[in-house]
């Protein structure tokens, strides 16, 4: 497996939906490819980063609040 082939499999790999004999030579490609071990930890934290931002809605501070209300005179 190429490094190229490699990159077209990651997402499934995470997901788990990669057929054995796939997954397997998936398996074997990383263990000897510094480069694509990575590139596949790069994009789980990628991944952990996004989950993580869409997760929590940060809290609108009290000032900007009223700016608003008192913008449409409220």
């Amino acid at each position: 497996m190429t490094c190229r082939e490699a990159v077209e499999f990651i997402t499934d790999y995470l997901e788990g939906t990669l057929p054995a004999a796939t997954r397997l030579e998936f398996e074997r490609h990383l263990a000897v490819c510094i480069a694509c071990v990575a590139y596949l930890r790069t994009y789980e934290q990628t991944i952990r980063v996004a989950a993580a931002s869409m997760a929590a809605d940060p809290p609108v501070p009290e000032e900007m609040v009223r700016a608003i209300l008192a913008s449409r005179g409220v």
